[in-house]
């Protein structure tokens, strides 16, 4: 089969569906392998002699540092004056993470530092905002 027709969305080895460029599962015992997220389908015969690799990594017992509640990445960093949601208390710690595709924005997520209450801006006010200054 040839990945690269001129009515695909995406141009892609057999890694990737080339339709909406989420990556395909591993081929198994079905005839096709079926993209999970856009229902693409294509045979598992267009995979003969692809070498897959995997590995798995396992830490040494008593190496894992257990992380309590209180020591995990979202109370590490930095603190901004911001109001809590809940407890009305001043001062958030936030970190940020990648939710969505690459090209868009990431997602931050802020938390109290008294009663750890975890939340996040919509972003729909802030499009009301700058839907008022476009003339």
């Amino acid at each position: 089969m040839d990945l690269a027709r001129t009515s695909s969305s995406f141009q892609s080895d057999l890694d990737f569906c080339p339709d909406c460029g989420s990556v395909l599962p591993l081929p198994g015992t079905q005839d096709a392998v079926i993209c999970t997220r856009c229902g693409f389908s294509i045979n598992v015969r267009d995979f003969e002699g692809k070498v897959v690799k995997t590995s798995v990594v396992f830490q040494k017992v008593g190496t894992a540092m257990p992380m309590s509640m209180e020591e995990g990445p979202e109370f590490q960093g930095p603190v901004v004056d911001r109001r809590c949601p809940r407890c009305g208390h001043e001062g958030m710690a936030y970190h940020t993470r990648q939710m969505r595709s690459a090209d868009e924005g990431q997602t931050v997520f802020y938390t109290c530092t008294n009663c750890k209450c975890v939340s996040f801006p919509s972003i729909l006010p802030l499009l009301g905002l700058f839907a008022a200054k476009i003339p």
